[in-house]
């Protein structure tokens, strides 16, 4: 993929090679020069820059690599070809791409000894309108949001390395699952890369390996699906079992509980034929990696084969599943759950291959209810993983919607899609006539959907519980928790709404499925707390958010030497019937805070600077657009995300309401099309952004401590300005 070359009047910072490398005529140069002096801060007081610019009538392209040619937009990107591999290098352009959420941590770990799961995502090529990496305004997406029923979620598409667009790494690493991109050869120029660096020896193979680790470590993301499906020389089969081991060991230096697995493709005499089972023709790649992942059209025989070869190393055979069941396979489609029934009755790992078959195939329309009904019928065969940190904060939004909701009110924005908004994900439990839960579309209380429990009230019963999150930490000495809920229906006043949150006993361990641990030693039922205790002042706004219909609700819990186990949401009947008595109630956020945690006081959001300027004409006449890149500073691990807001451009006095821009995952963000008053000759204009960190906890953020950029912009030639301020 061709980059755009910089040009001479491109702002922002530079390496120094890029400014060797631009011919610059003389005065070009002395006004590019200018222009970059005029960017530097002119204050910074209290996480305020100013910033000054003169509007640039020649805007140059950004590399087309990491931008999108018409808008600027950063979009994720993959490497073609030996060569492009080989001269990957980190540059300021891509980091974008790089992840800004750590992989969660959960219980059990990934390598506990029980079966896994893991999502091979394959769409139409891939790269679709997730390689926004700030989002798109796209109606009815693909998303994916069972995570907590799967281990391992890899990206797949048949460029020659797929790294995992960055949406899909931050919204997996939120919900406790690492993601795999692919390093795929096919066909003749497969065969021709293979030999290139295969046959070459140990410095080209170590030299493929050792990138493809520094690009997993760089983005963030967790390892690699190998996937060689050409034939290859005696030569380069010989070293493809050194190629693995060199492989896995640089990414599990340089990644964190990093993985490679090899997919069933080539045998060990280098001839191309898919053996549906680990035997001793691919057993060697095997040995050399992390896993195997094998193809589809396997028997009953071939996953007996597999288990009594595998020994100790059971979990590591990933057995394919195709959902959309193309060849001689067992079960596909809603009939996957007869495949999985047989690889479980094996002690068997499941890949499961392209269950987007569920969007491409029965269309996009009633795609959440198809999704819900596709996973619900694949739960029994699915170990599920628990939380096992705080803070716990979700307003279970999917990262898309028809519009955006903030407190419960509709801002009429529109269809959106991002996937790095995505929320911390539910269990979604079933029982059949009794309870569904669905996500909600229409209401929600932030983000673009709520989560919709409808069930029923059995005849002669006070109450039903629905188990959210399974939850595996030692209980700190005081929880604090926050419940905003709204009930439907002709009579939502005959019903209250409560949490529960089960524990045991400290030092009692599990390692099995938690949806089937035994029952709990201890249940509680947080105190209401009509308004906090003194001490916990900052949480006051917490419990008295309710609008629009939403109810809030808080609690706090004291707990001693025990490890909390389960959160339900309880609803109750006020009064007993023989009847049963159905419900729908949304839920618009829990949250589940640490008290001890909450005092810390909030940092400064410090050193907003403002590149990559991007000057057009429009939208509409006396009107500039301008695009640019954001970038701050504030302490790791502190911010769940950042709100990036624009306070508007005047040429006059005057304040306009904030207005969201976006959010950014990391310290970076790219405000895009900016509609800016054209300020008249002798005259600047000021433009004001806001950068709002949203704690992990959810805790507001005084406006004091969020990050500002007044950047003040005049026409060229002005000379001095008149701004009227």
């Amino acid at each position: 993929m061709a980059e755009a070359a910089e040009g001479p009047a491109r702002r922002g910072k530079r390496t120094g090679a890029e400014a060797g490398a631009a011919a610059e005529e003389p005065a070009e140069a002395e006004r590019a020069a200018r222009r970059r002096r005029s960017l530097q801060p002119a204050a910074d007081i209290q996480g305020t820059t100013v910033l000054h610019d003169t509007i640039s009538d020649r805007p140059q392209p950004l590399p087309a690599r990491y931008f999108d040619t018409k808008t600027t937009e950063p979009i994720s990107f993959f490497l073609t070809g030996l060569e492009e591999l080989l001269a990957w290098q980190p540059n300021s352009n891509d980091e974008f791409n790089v992840s800004a959420v750590p992989l969660a941590k959960r219980q059990p770990p990934l390598h506990s000894s029980r079966p896994r799961t893991l999502v091979c995502h394959d769409m139409r090529g891939g790269y679709l309108e997730d390689r926004f990496i700030q989002g798109s305004a796209t109606r009815n997406p693909y998303v994916f949001y069972h995570w907590r029923y799967i281990d391992i979620f890899v990206y797949f598409s048949h460029h020659t390395v797929t790294i995992p667009p960055v949406v899909w790494t931050n919204a997996a690493h939120r919900n406790s699952v690492p993601v795999l991109g692919t390093f795929i050869t096919e066909w003749t120029d497969g065969e021709k890369l293979c030999e290139a660096f295969l046959a070459g020896g140990e410095e080209a193979y170590g030299a493929v390996a050792e990138q493809l680790a520094r690009i997993a470590q760089h983005y963030r993301f967790d390892g690699w699906l190998v996937n060689i499906e050409n034939k290859l020389s005696a030569a380069a089969v010989g070293n493809l079992p050194l190629f693995l081991r060199d492989l896995t060991a640089r990414v599990h230096s340089a990644v964190p509980g990093g993985l490679v697995i090899w997919y069933d493709s080539v045998l060990k005499d280098g001839t191309l034929r898919w053996q549906n089972e680990l035997n001793d023709q691919n057993r060697m790649f095997f040995d050399a990696c992390d896993g195997l992942f094998t193809n589809y059209n396997w028997k009953e025989e071939q996953l007996e084969r597999s288990q009594r070869l595998a020994g100790p190393r059971l979990n590591d055979v990933y057995v394919g599943v195709d959902v959309f069941a193309r060849g001689d396979v067992i079960g596909g489609g809603f009939d996957t759950d007869k495949s999985l029934r047989l690889i479980r009755q094996f002690g068997l790992s499941a890949a499961i291959f392209a269950p987007g078959w569920v969007y491409e195939h029965l269309g996009k329309e009633n795609f959440l209810q198809n999704e819900n009904r596709f996973w619900g019928s694949l739960a029994e065969y699915l170990p599920t993983h628990s939380i096992c940190t705080l803070p716990l904060t979700t307003s279970f939004s999917l990262g898309m919607g028809t519009s955006t909701f903030l407190d419960g009110k509709d801002e009429d924005s529109g269809p959106w899609y991002d996937l790095s908004a995505q929320d911390i994900q539910p269990l979604y439990p079933e029982q059949q006539g009794t309870l569904s839960t669905s996500c909600c579309l229409q209401d929600a209380w932030c983000g673009g959907s709520s989560l919709q429990l409808q069930g029923t009230i059995p005849p002669g019963e006070e109450r039903v519980a629905v188990r959210l999150f399974s939850l595996q930490m030692p209980a700190p000495p005081k929880l604090f928790l926050t419940l905003l809920y709204k009930l439907e229906g002709p009579q939502p006043d005959d019903f209250t709404v409560a949490l529960e949150v089960t524990t045991w006993d400290s030092g009692i361990c599990f390692e099995g499925n938690p949806t089937s641990l035994p029952e709990p030693n201890g249940r509680y039922h947080p105190r209401f707390l009509p308004a906090p205790p003194p001490g916990l002042a900052k949480l006051l706004t917490a419990c008295h958010r309710g609008s629009h219909g939403w109810t809030s609700r808080c609690y706090e819990l004291e707990l001693q030497d025990c490890s909390l186990r389960d959160l339900s949401l309880i609803v109750s009947r006020q009064q007993p019937s023989p009847q049963e008595t159905p419900f729908t109630c949304l839920l618009g956020e829990i949250r589940v805070l640490d008290v001890a945690s909450v005092a810390a006081s909030p940092p400064q959001v410090q050193g907003v600077t403002a590149s990559q300027l991007w000057w057009q004409e429009g939208p509409e006449p006396g009107q500039l657009s301008l695009s640019l890149t954001l970038r701050w500073s504030f302490p790791p691990g502190r911010a769940r995300w950042f709100r990036v807001l624009s306070q508007g451009a005047r040429c006059r006095g005057g304040q306009t309401a904030p207005q969201v821009l976006g959010l950014a995952q990391g310290c970076l963000f790219r405000a895009v099309g900016l509609a800016l008053p054209r300020p008249a000759p002798a005259q600047s204009c000021r433009l004001e952004l806001l950068v709002e960190p949203v704690l992990r906890d959810e805790l507001p953020v005084e406006p004091e401590r969020w990050g500002r950029l007044v950047l003040v912009y005049s026409a060229p030639g002005s000379g001095a300005s008149s701004d009227g301020h």
